[in-house]
């Protein structure tokens, strides 16, 4: 089966006053398959998040090659990001702050729905927050009006409402209580269909539930990668052996 993303060499610099360059990214290169579950592991800095925002065009790349679904959108900006948008979305760790606090969940659910009329918007947010376990009453109700698990639950209807073949994750269930992160973590086994998730973590323990395959990155580098038995239950790398070690 072809990737739907595959990212290829791709590297990250920042300039810090007074303090000379950091490589953020070095060299990263993966592939995302339709219907796979992918992780991303490492300590605070090692570049997961930054890798997410080369990919979703957040960031610019220095150097590499970022291809969705065949097309190459390394460079892509302006309105042809719309087009990327549409194939690619990202859930972020604070949802509430994602969402305009003086429009509605279902507002914010339905601005992405393009050529349907505004009752027809309104009925579609309604399905896709009950296709995300929330009420359809919660289309009426603002983001402080919720929980952290509810609005996370309106954040992924939101970022599914185009119809996305790439959703990324960062650090999305990080920020929920045990019983919450187990329900989204379910939320999102349950999606049907081809799409493919890049789930960014910190918590070795969800990704080893979640994911098909894990990637360990240290200092912008991948260092390891392969199932979550191999990598977590036998890993290679003395990096990985430390992070394994330091959460156990």
């Amino acid at each position: 089966m072809e990737p739907i993303l595959s990212v290829r060499e791709l590297t990250k610099t920042f300039s810090r006053p007074g303090q000379g360059k950091l490589t953020a990214v070095n060299g990263v290169s993966f592939d995302l398959r339709p219907g796979e579950r992918l992780g991303i592991i490492g300590e605070s800095g090692s570049g997961k998040t930054t890798v997410a925002n080369l990919i979703t065009r957040l960031l610019d790349a220095d150097g590499g090659r970022i291809l969705l679904d065949g097309e190459d959108i390394t460079s892509v900006t302006g309105r042809d990001l719309r087009r990327v948008y549409r194939k690619i979305q990202m859930v972020f760790q604070t949802p509430a702050e994602s969402f305009d606090p003086r429009r509605t969940l279902g507002d914010g659910v339905g601005e992405s729905l393009r050529g349907l009329s505004r009752r027809e918007a309104r009925q579609e947010a309604v399905r896709l927050m009950e296709r995300c376990g929330l009420p359809g009453e919660f289309a009426q109700r603002y983001p402080h009006e919720v929980s952290g698990g509810q609005c996370q639950r309106a954040a992924i209807a939101r970022a599914l409402a185009v119809g996305p073949k790439v959703l990324i994750c960062d650090e999305a269930t990080s920020a929920l209580d045990v019983t919450v992160q187990k329900e989204i973590l379910d939320l999102l086994r349950g999606l049907e269909g081809d799409l493919a998730i890049l789930f960014i973590c910190h918590d070795i323990s969800l990704v080893q539930q979640f994911c098909h395959r894990v990637l360990v990155m240290h200092r912008g580098e991948i260092v390891e990668q392969g199932t979550p038995d191999e990598v977590i239950c036998r890993p290679q790398h003395a990096y990985t052996r430390h992070l394994i070690d330091s959460v156990l």
